[in-house]
């Protein structure tokens, strides 16, 4: 038993930690793929965005740069006379966002507009003209290559322009030809076209200061990408965000947050199955010492009854006993060790029943008062040969019930009996039967040292016995209680132990009173 108790322990302190590894290690494995699959996810999404974002500025460039081709190809820098006249009359089909073209003379100290063609208002377009001059000018870029198409974009009191312009000789003069595109247009009429049509993405535009100038507002989440127009208006920004990623976004939330909650439900599972695991071997190696202890007890019980049994009838068959008041004296003490051995053979073959859950009972109808009497006066001998009064106190009232009364007298023999056995120092042991409600009360009371109460419910556990009587060894089989708690269930009832006045303990077996009209109370035949 101890190698096999030993090698159960080695196995299990081998098991638990590999099993806590091994799962350790596949929740660690599914956690970091699932992390990976999602990785691989998001970089196809961000390159997909990251695609579509360029896709979406060039888009700008391209229109923007189309119109300036348009307006190089329609104006003659020579041709100050007639500057700009075939412009005009395609330029709200070809060129919309062109408000208005000069020509300024580089070679002029003061940088001068020498001819210009508009589509605004004179006022306005005089007012384009001086700021023109004074304000954007002179942050053109001029140098070389001198025919290469440029484009300046500035914010002046709060208000965005946008320039293209190229650098020509005539007449042997430096020229600038500068179109004028009207970014308010630009955002009311150009955007809509370029960027409202996509179903598949949704589009904004930022200036300098991150402020929306066209477009909805987009979360700032790993799936909106921005990239800066490159040509045109480079101070400005295009956001894009696919409509798959944020659904892709919400997803993966969700997933992530099951798994997580899957993760953690893992664990807890494997923490509370480890802990089931180890309360299961813990209160099974228990249960193993109660056996033990129980064969053991048993054992000795069954000894000391049989071994007084056989020293009398040896002495009775060798006939040295002469005296009939010995004689007499010897048989009464066989027959009430044979008695405590029948006894406690039934309580171990009842208990064996009840374990087996092949414990039936058969109910009458019966007195439980008779059947009392009947279990006091079984134990009314050895109570004598202890010196212990034992004192039947009876209800003055019939205390009818449908009761199995073989299980209530060993219920009682067994109450009894423990209150002699654990209770030697106590004058007197009281048995006690009342009506409590709809209840029967059979109440067995000792004057011994009482009973902790950390231990009143213990007892009634099988193989369980109190710690004072373990450290006083006195014998016991630890089956009586659990005996009584049974019987007493079976009966519509329940058995427990409180505190006695002014010392000792009161056990309490309760039964379903019979019911007025003759039948029984509701109840049956219970199974352990």
């Amino acid at each position: 038993m101890a190698v096999r108790t030993r090698r159960e322990r080695v196995l299990t302190f081998i098991f638990v930690p590999a099993l806590v590894f091994a799962v350790v290690v596949l929740l660690g494995v599914t956690f970091r793929n699932s992390f990976q699959l999602e990785k691989l996810r998001e970089q196809s999404v961000v390159e997909a965005t990251l695609t579509l974002a360029n896709e979406k500025a060039d888009r700008l460039d391209k229109r923007i740069i189309e119109q300036d081709n348009a307006v190089l190809s329609l104006i003659d820098v020579a041709d100050r006379d007639t500057f700009g006249q075939q412009w005009l009359t395609v330029a709200a089909r070809q060129t919309p966002t062109v408000s208005n073209v000069f020509l300024i003379d580089l070679d002029s100290k003061d940088r001068e507009v020498v001819a210009f063609s508009t589509r605004v208002p004179p006022l306005q377009a005089e007012s384009e003209r001086r700021l023109l001059v004074r304000e954007l000018v002179p942050d053109l870029e001029l140098g070389d290559p001198r025919a290469q198409l440029r484009h300046l974009h500035k914010t002046v009191d709060g208000q965005s322009y946008l320039l293209s312009y190229w650098q020509r000789e005539a007449r042997g003069r430096r020229l600038l030809l500068v179109a004028w595109h009207d970014v308010p247009r630009v955002v009311h009429d150009l955007f809509p076209v370029l960027y409202e049509r996509d179903q598949n993405a949704r589009v904004n535009v930022v200036d300098e200061s991150s402020r929306v100038v066209f477009g909805p507002s987009l979360s700032r989440g790993s799936f909106t990408l921005g990239r800066r127009f490159e040509t045109t208006l480079y101070k400005w920004s295009v956001n894009v965000t696919l409509v798959s990623a944020a659904e892709l976004t919400e997803a993966v939330a969700r997933r992530r947050t099951l798994e997580l909650v899957l993760v953690g439900t893992s664990w807890l599972v494997v923490l509370v199955g480890l802990t089931v695991v180890l309360v299961a071997a813990a209160r099974e190696r228990k249960l193993s010492r109660l056996k033990s202890d129980f064969v053991a007890n048993v054992s000795h019980e069954l000894k000391t009854p049989l071994s007084l049994v056989r020293m009398f009838g040896e002495l009775l068959q060798s006939g040295r006993v002469e005296n009939d008041e010995k004689r007499a004296q010897y048989l009464k003490i066989i027959v009430s060790e044979s008695e405590r051995l029948g006894s406690l053979i039934e309580n171990v073959l009842d208990f064996a029943k009840v374990e087996r859950g092949k414990a039936a009972y058969q109910f009458s109808t019966a007195d439980v008062r008779d059947v009392v009497t009947r279990a006091v006066e079984a134990c009314r001998v050895r109570a004598q040969r202890d010196q212990v009064e034992l004192v039947l106190t009876q209800a003055d009232e019939l205390l009818a019930a449908e009761i199995d009364e073989r299980a209530i007298e060993i219920a009682v023999i067994n109450l009894v009996d423990n209150a002699l056995k654990y209770a030697p120092d106590g004058r007197s042991v009281q048995v006690l039967t009342r009506r409590a409600s709809d209840q029967i009360e059979i109440r067995v009371v000792d004057e011994g040292p009482g009973i902790p109460v950390e231990d009143r419910k213990r007892i009634f556990e099988r193989f369980e016995r109190g710690r004072g009587v373990q450290s006083k060894q006195i014998r016991g089989s630890g089956i009586g209680l659990a005996l009584v708690k049974h019987i007493a269930e079976a009966h519509g009832g329940r058995a427990w132990v409180e505190a006695a006045s002014p010392r000792g303990s009161a056990f309490v077996l309760t039964v379903k009173l019979r019911e007025k009209n003759g039948r029984a109370a509701s109840m049956a035949p219970a199974r352990a």
